[in-house]
């Protein structure tokens, strides 16, 4: 029999407030995977993220966390158990990006004890991963969208937490700097045995990254797994509203999503409409 996930809800109904936006929700991480949630806006794809990061508490139902139920940790433990990106982060004004980092420290500090070597030890294992080392003294505000977004995974990862939810982490980034991100990543997935759980909206890179996908409508699961094995044209149509060609990437061999020429198709009706009229019009002058 095999072990239970680390992270796992059950029976969710997730509000805000009266408005619902899940019920009934069951959902499983599958530990040492870099799982992508996707779908349509206010489908609850962060809804569910912040449930699981323990965010937001759940109108009903549960999240599991290591055996026991995520509420009855205290807050510190479940910081030194699982790290979040937020969607929006905000720096305190006037901070460097090497003290940034070092309040992922934080979840790990006693009373009597402050700060170690060991400390400092993660937090250059961390700048080094994502690359800001050469970054240390700036200011955070002075810095790019890209280059702070690495700062706040280094933070993250400077939790040493073997989980690691990401909400949106490429929202506002440039192409070059949204693929930067994506493959660190995949590194701390793949080299350093993390498990992600990300939240993205764009579908080809949840679908190259991704080694289970969880695909969200109106609030509730509507396919999960490879995304070799679920993504279709016809999930695309039923999740996105957008007719497509599934074709596979050339880079990559995961599904690539290839949307249809709508512009094409409205050509076409109005060439249509035009040789029908200009018919009529012939009609009635004979």
């Amino acid at each position: 029999m095999s072990e239970p996930a680390r992270l796992w809800g059950e029976n969710l109904t997730l509000a805000y407030d009266q408005r619902v936006i899940s019920r009934d929700l069951g959902i499983t991480i599958p530990d040492n995977s870099f799982t992508v949630i996707v779908g349509p806006n206010a489908c609850g794809k962060s809804t569910l993220l912040r449930a699981l990061a323990r965010m937001l508490k759940p109108s009903a139902g549960a999240v599991h966390l290591d055996g026991e139920l995520i509420g009855s940790y205290p807050s510190k433990e479940v910081a030194r158990r699982l790290g979040l990106l937020p969607q929006s982060s905000v720096a305190p004004d006037g901070i460097t990006v090497a003290d940034l980092v070092a309040r992922g420290r934080y979840p790990h500090q006693k009373f009597l004890k402050q700060w170690s070597r060991a400390d400092e030890r993660i937090i250059t294992e961390a700048m080094d991963a994502t690359r800001v080392t050469e970054l240390a003294t700036r200011m955070v505000d002075e810095l790019s969208g890209g280059q702070r977004q690495r700062v706040w995974l280094a933070m993250v990862l400077a939790q040493q937490t073997p989980l690691l939810l990401l909400d949106e982490p490429t929202t506002y980034l440039d192409i070059a700097h949204q693929m930067d991100v994506l493959d660190l990543c995949a590194e701390l997935h793949h080299e350093r045995d993390h498990t992600l759980v990300a939240v993205l909206h764009d579908l080809n890179h949840a679908c190259r990254y991704a080694t289970h996908l969880i695909a969200m409508k109106d609030g509730a699961v509507v396919a999960e797994g490879d995304p070799a094995e679920i993504i279709t044209a016809e999930l695309v149509e039923q999740v996105f509203g957008l007719p497509c060609r599934v074709i596979p990437d050339p880079e990559t061999h995961t599904p690539l999503i290839v949307p249809a020429d709508r512009r094409g198709a409205v050509t076409r009706r109005a060439n249509g409409d035009r040789k029908a009229e200009a018919g009529i019009g012939m009609r009635r002058s004979a």
